[in-house]
């Protein structure tokens, strides 16, 4: 466990080093984080971005607005995210449990222990455990470690975890290796993200990535 926890704490300070801070998530609002953050499941962001401008564009950015808008229209509008009639029922979802908890307030939202607020997204129709830590690391400032498919294949590739391993044990592995530090995990995540898309590909090019030297594999295990 000590040298999985020293490589963690390697793989940052060379990503750090390698790309710089990321500026990640880019939203306006910790609203607007949290409708990104059901938005972006299994689309690019780029998509969501259009989709969140069509929201800003017809006034309906907006915890009560999109809720009571008609499921039709609101599918419009978030189209260019994709799967738009499931994203529109777990968006109202989420929004009725923010309204009817919080008054839509945010404000209301950070008052509340971390642990219990991670139970009650999760308890949302539609809400995983990736899209909870994202509402909660980047939208409520709490430092509660994002787990997504670029650290399963960047991390599996390094030897530092199990890809068998489920969610809950990989962010647990994260947090027990890190300092319990937004910043940190908010870059860290982001700077995953940037690895996977440019270099740590599922066809991996190893001679442009800067971890390949202490990568076990040099991504040629044939997994994605």
């Amino acid at each position: 466990m000590a040298s999985g926890q020293n490589r963690i704490r390697e793989v940052f300070d060379r990503l750090m080093d390698a790309f710089g801070p990321q500026g990640w998530w880019p939203a306006e609002t910790p609203f607007e984080t949290m409708v990104g953050a059901i938005l972006t499941q299994n689309t690019a962001w780029t998509n969501v971005e259009r989709a969140v401008g069509r929201l800003k564009a017809a006034g309906a950015l907006d915890a009560g607005t999109m809720l009571d808008m008609p499921d039709i229209e609101l599918q419009t509008l978030i189209r260019p995210a994709g799967t738009f009639r499931v994203k529109t029922r777990r968006l109202k979802a989420f929004l009725a449990y923010f309204v009817s908890e919080y008054g839509a307030d945010v404000s209301r939202m950070v008052e509340v222990p971390t642990g219990r607020l991670r139970e009650e997204l999760l308890s949302v129709n539609g809400i995983g455990p990736e899209t909870a830590d994202c509402i909660l690391l980047y939208g409520l400032d709490r430092p509660s470690f994002v787990v997504d498919a670029y650290t399963r294949r960047v991390f599996g590739r390094l030897g530092a975890i199990d890809r068998a391993l489920d969610y809950h044990e990989v962010k647990r592995r994260f947090e027990a290796a890190l300092p319990a530090d937004t910043r940190i995990f908010n870059e860290y995540h982001a700077l995953i993200v940037a690895l996977g898309k440019r270099v740590c590909t599922p066809a991996p090019r190893c001679g442009e990535c800067v971890l390949n030297v202490i990568c076990e594999t040099g991504g040629t295990d044939g997994q994605v």
